[in-house]
């Protein structure tokens, strides 16, 4: 902690300030990774899942297949662009997208869905009928774990910093139990969701999962 300056925002604002060199490294979605004139993954770890993630997620009131319009969620990039390859290639659909503002799970209802992370997803999870995981939806198409985010640079970080991060990240995983003692939550099991839905390990499957997302992705660009 005594050589960051830590700034904690949501994924897409982290996302901008990488991009206009304002932070060095960030836990950034994934897909303002081609975006970057200078990109490196550093860490061994990531936020992704390996099946249901729980917490990105497409709600509704109806079956996805009647669904006519889908809000996109402002805060996150990469599970925009999954939402969009998901409706194309798994479900085969072509709902309106729309870009979402900040109220806008009051008008997910009738033939409208929207896309929806983190805390407010698991919310969600209580009141819409028809919840349809991003994360799980993904392995049943590819057959791969998905990755949201990573710690990604802007430019080349010393090594010996690198292996100090590495460190302070493995040492939060090793111990979910106090982070969880921490966070009282009556929404969610954060047990449940820091030890299952959630998978940190950036492994050589989570890097394939990367890699086909973002040939996914400049494809569709």
């Amino acid at each position: 902690m005594d050589r960051i300056e830590l700034v904690e925002e949501y994924p897409s604002r982290i996302a901008a300030m990488l991009l206009n060199d304002e932070i060095d490294v960030g836990l950034v979605p994934v897909a303002i990774i081609p975006k970057l004139k200078e990109a490196h993954i550093v860490t061994d770890y990531c936020i992704g899942a390996d099946g249901e993630v729980a917490s990105v997620a497409i709600f509704s009131e109806e079956p996805i297949e009647n669904i006519r319009r889908v809000l996109l969620d402002y805060q996150s990039r990469t599970s925009v662009n999954l939402a969009k390859i998901l409706l194309k290639e798994y479900w085969q659909l072509q709902p309106i997208l729309e870009d979402a503002k900040e109220d806008y799970r009051s008008y997910i209802k009738g033939d409208t869905a929207g896309v929806v992370i983190g805390d407010r997803a698991l919310e969600q999870r209580k009141q819409s009928k028809f919840v349809y995981d991003l994360a799980a939806a993904w392995k049943a198409h590819t057959g791969l774990p998905f990755v949201f985010a990573a710690w990604v640079s802007n430019k080349k970080l010393d090594e010996d910093f690198v292996d100090a991060f590495n460190l302070a990240n493995g040492y939060g995983i090793k111990h979910i139990p106090e982070v969880v003692a921490e966070q009282p939550y009556a929404v969610h099991d954060l047990t449940t969701y820091y030890t299952r839905n959630i998978s940190y390990q950036l492994n050589d499957r989570k890097r394939e999962g990367l890699r086909l997302f973002l040939s996914k992705l400049a494809a569709q660009s």
